[in-house]
């Protein structure tokens, strides 16, 4: 068992930063004095010093220090205090820090910029495609194929792209700088009236001036929404769609094969239409004369 619980420890002390606590339970171990009085403990002890920092300095339950905590790099750990025993326990409460340098995390993610793209260059060059001839012969997979390597190649020249702002995207389009500052005015004001140093009248009258403002700020973009939806749909529907709740969004029933079996499973339900359409497909070219 000890073997066991090295060879976990020894594993977990390679990891980037490792902070570990419990109760080891070696009472012959002296950790100032680095010296042990049994066997199995001078093992541990030895272990430990390999691998480990042990970061307790005060010895507990009535001189002997059981419970330890341990980390893989130095000054991982710190302000450790022995904050007494916990209702009848002999053991004794420990409390540490561990100091974390906060990182500014930037985003790796792309996407298209559809606002700088050149639309009519990508038509342009979509449009001299010979597609009867790309496509003459081929089956169903490998004009897919064709088709989106030309749609590619035309997408990168004519349409660039940006890093997309885990910052921005999370916010509302409506959301300024001064609307943000209220909300966080009022969220102040809620903590200091459940803390008793706001009084409820001035806790409420925060919240009615957060709340007017959000409804003046929305209210120019709704305006916008409903005089250019028929210009603009795709900005309409998507509004709407945030606005659903989770549970209004319909999902597809079930469904009949043709051989009259009724299907419920989301994979078999999605593999019926698939079946229709490569049913009645037939490969062949229909010739439009003009």
């Amino acid at each position: 068992m000890d073997e066991f619980l090295y060879r976990q420890i020894g594993a977990a002390s390679r990891s980037q930063a490792l902070v570990l606590m419990g109760d080891f339970n070696h009472p012959s171990i002296c950790w100032r004095d680095n010296t042990a009085g049994h066997k199995q403990s001078r093992k541990f002890l030895e272990y430990i010093d390999d691998n480990l920092l042990q970061v307790i300095e005060e010895p507990k339950r009535r001189g002997a220090m059981l419970d330890l905590v341990l980390s893989n790099k130095e000054g991982l750990v710190g302000d450790v205090k022995l904050k007494g025993s916990l209702g009848c326990s002999d053991h004794e409460m420990v409390e540490f820090k561990i100091p974390r340098a906060v990182r500014r995390v930037h985003s790796k993610l792309t996407a298209l910029d559809f606002r700088r793209a050149d639309l009519g260059l990508f038509r342009d060059l979509l449009g001299r495609i010979p597609w009867d001839k790309a496509l003459e012969g081929r089956g169903t997979q490998d004009s897919w194929l064709v088709f989106k390597g030309h749609l590619l190649q035309a997408q990168e020249r004519c349409i660039p792209t940006k890093r997309k702002s885990g910052k921005n995207t999370k916010r509302p389009a409506w959301m300024n700088k001064e609307l943000l500052d209220k909300v966080k005015h009022k969220k102040e004001a809620y903590k200091g009236w459940k803390q008793g140093q706001v009084a409820w009248e001035e806790y409420r009258e925060t919240v009615r001036a957060a709340r007017h403002q959000v409804r003046k700020g929305k209210a120019p973009i709704k305006l916008n929404l409903a005089r250019h939806v028929k210009g603009n749909k795709k900005s309409f529907y998507r509004y709407v769609s945030d606005k659903m709740c989770p549970s209004m969004e319909e999902k597809c029933g079930p469904l009949w094969k043709e051989t009259r079996d009724l299907v419920t499973q989301d994979m078999e339900k999605a593999e019926v239409p698939n079946d229709f359409f490569a049913s009645v497909f037939t490969g062949k070219c229909s010739s439009h004369t003009t």
